[in-house]
């Protein structure tokens, strides 16, 4: 049953090259976005929609992330859905969502540069 609660898995396209930070104590975290098309069935035809995604991967996730996902890279997620609050450089607090990475497969891997 846990494996039920709070669950994400999606597959989509990296919008960006992931950004890579480094911690004094050697923790890595991965930060990027995949974009989701989905197809809208109306009555005069179609339309594709595009939701974006924020992604955060940690430590050796975030390692993977660095030396394989590159822009345009089909992947496949699986994670957790995680909020923060931070402020932004006004002093005004604000709310993310992001999907925490559990899992990562690349889909059509290119070698490493």
């Amino acid at each position: 049953m846990n494996s039920l609660q709070n669950g994400v898995n999606l597959i989509g396209r990296t919008g960006v090259t992931p950004i890579i930070r480094s911690f004094e104590n050697g923790m890595k975290l991965a930060k990027f976005s995949i974009a989701i098309n989905d197809f809208i069935y109306e009555v005069n035809g179609k339309r594709k929609e595009t939701q974006w995604h924020a992604i955060v991967a940690w430590g050796k996730q975030a390692d993977l992330c660095e030396r394989f996902v590159k822009k345009g890279q089909m992947v496949a997620i699986k994670g957790k859905l995680v909020n923060r609050l931070y402020k932004d450089l006004g002093g005004m607090n604000r709310r993310v969502t992001e999907v925490q990475v559990r899992d990562i497969i690349l889909i059509n891997p290119q070698k490493a540069g």
